[in-house]
């Protein structure tokens, strides 16, 4: 038994609910089935303010089904696979869902594996990560009972989702450690697999000032391999040398390695690197017509954002609309990212950038500098203007 929709969207969240959403928002809809297991949709740019405390978990939490779109149909499976020749997706209870077109809109994987003994350590032994609505507020717990000795904050050497998320987190820790006095007695230090604090210039230049007045430490090229929250020790490789680098700990924050969902790396959708192979201007899959892609499992070379969805959907959509109406693709992404670095409680950088890593700022004054007026929105603006706009397909 197999049901057959205009379009089928695999995910239904960030990326995907904003294409539905836009898709059924028009004057001549198409039918729309998002696939989509999960029963709860999460708002997980607060996760880094619900870390440090600010705000609590539940904040960012809502029942999926208040964001289907009217009239869309939503089914509540996981994929099995994809046959983009039969124009079918695999459903794992068995059933097929077929479509005239298709888009994957499937999120990002968490690897947490990939780093020997974190799974068995985390959420205890003061081993924790914001990229984990279950672990999150213990974050908070680690980052107010620490009181002494080495806090490490850690990125891996894979894409991640939100690319500033794991030094937000520090930033904030720091600062606290400021406010309750005990900072002369922590150190704070940054193990990161890339080899700077961050990819655009502009913006690198006011990190790194930050880094150096808050004398934070540093370990570039540094990549977490394994964790023993019993011995407070935290592995690392050299990613030049392979050389292992031990750390100790008294609380560690844990980016985990990230990939595309295991589904999408094994068919026929994927490039080399297991993302949906698709052209960077136009979202269209470059060997599949009708299969379009989006968002954290999409090759698309820009950071894995809200912002850059954002900015993605509206392009999708006209395009994915003209190739159903049989005319040329109009529309083309820049590449267009957004980070609200948030640099303490009360400031945040705000990163704009396009795919040739120039900034494309959005107000009228140098977005390098740390404001408060850029936290308020990261912290007060953002939100409703997701959960009201961009699921709405209004923004």
């Amino acid at each position: 038994m197999s049901q057959h929709f205009n379009v089928v969207i695999v995910g239904g969240g960030t990326a995907g609910l904003s294409v539905a959403a836009r898709l059924r928002n028009t004057d001549n809809p198409p039918s729309v089935a998002i696939i989509e297991p999960a029963k709860t949709h999460y708002y997980q740019p607060i996760w880094t303010l619900v870390g440090a405390g600010v705000f609590d978990r539940e904040m960012s939490a809502r029942p999926e089904a208040d964001y289907i779109p009217a009239g869309a149909t939503w089914i509540q499976d996981r994929v099995k696979g994809f046959d983009p020749d039969g124009k079918a997706v695999q459903l794992e209870k068995g059933e097929a869902v077929t479509y005239d077109q298709l888009v994957v809109a499937a999120g990002i994987q968490l690897d947490w594996d990939k780093i020997d003994g974190l799974k068995e350590t985390l959420g205890t032994n003061g081993v924790t990560s914001n990229y984990s609505y279950d672990i999150v507020e213990y974050t908070w717990e680690c980052i107010r009972g620490h009181k002494s000795g080495r806090a490490l904050f850690t990125y891996p050497n894979t894409p991640i989702k939100c690319a500033g998320a794991p030094q937000k987190i520090m930033y904030l820790a720091e600062h606290h450690f400021r406010k309750v006095g005990v900072r002369k007695d922590v150190e704070v230090k940054y193990g990161c697999a890339g080899g700077a604090i961050f990819g655009i210039a502009k913006y690198r230049a006011a990190l790194e000032k930050i880094i150096d007045e808050r004398n934070i430490k540093t370990a570039f090229k540094h990549n977490l391999v394994a964790v023993s929250g019993a011995k407070k020790i935290a592995t690392f490789e050299n990613v030049d040398t392979g050389d292992k680098v031990e750390m100790d700990f008294g609380m560690i924050h844990v980016t985990p390695p990230q990939s595309a969902p295991d589904f999408i790396k094994s068919s026929s959708l994927a490039n080399g690197a297991g993302w949906v192979d698709v052209d960077k201007h136009t979202t269209q899959h470059v060997r599949y017509p009708d299969v379009f892609s989006l968002g954290d499992c999409s090759s698309l070379p820009t950071s894995k954002t809200g912002a850059a969805v954002r900015k993605e959907a509206p392009v999708l959509v006209e395009n994915l609309l003209a190739h159903r109406a049989k005319r040329p693709l109009p529309a083309k992404y820049d590449g267009y990212a957004s980070c609200p670095l948030v640099t303490g409680y009360g400031t945040v950088i705000l990163a704009e950038f396009d795919y040739n890593g120039n900034p494309t700022e959005t107000f009228g004054f140098d977005q390098s500098k740390e404001r408060y007026s850029m936290y308020a929105l990261k912290a007060y603006g953002l939100p409703p203007m997701y959960w009201n706009g961009m699921l709405q397909g209004r923004m």
